[in-house]
């Protein structure tokens, strides 16, 4: 643990809020909006919280991901910190898989009680795949 990049970590964290901004924004921000019936008013409010809080989780998320992209793995003494691991696409499986079999599951049973639209589902869904990925690529490709 002593040889943690933690400047990677750190921007992999902060990488959150420029794919949400993109995401979020141009890209499916109205379609969101509309599914969530959140107005563009009301989205605005208390974002330093917002934005201070998420970062915060998400370097919880990304230290998630470092542990099992770069740390866990292989034979007794065989870690995938090794060089042959470390790779951005190596560290985009990670995260992929992390979306699929953790944050999938989790976002979309609260979204079926929450009686909210496959649409929805599939922009919040989206939205961490792509974060999750990008994450792990940093911190794998970053070590």
């Amino acid at each position: 643990m002593e040889n943690i990049n933690w400047i990677a970590l750190v921007v992999a964290a902060l990488s959150t809020l420029v794919i949400g901004f993109v995401w979020y924004g141009p890209l499916f921000g109205k379609a969101w909006m509309k599914e969530t019936g959140i107005t563009e008013e009301q989205a605005q409010k208390g974002m330093p919280l917002r934005f201070g809080l998420s970062v915060v989780l998400a370097f919880f998320a990304v230290f998630f991901i470092y542990a099992i992209s770069v740390l866990t793995g292989g034979e007794p003494g065989d870690p995938h910190g090794q060089d042959k691991f470390l790779t951005f696409g190596h560290g985009v499986v990670h995260g992929i898989s992390v979306a699929l079999f953790i944050a999938m599951p989790a976002l979309v049973t609260n979204a079926l009680f929450e009686q909210k639209s496959f649409k929805y589902m599939l922009i919040n869904v989206g939205y961490w795949m792509v974060t999750f990925a990008i994450m792990g690529g940093i911190v794998n490709a970053w070590t």
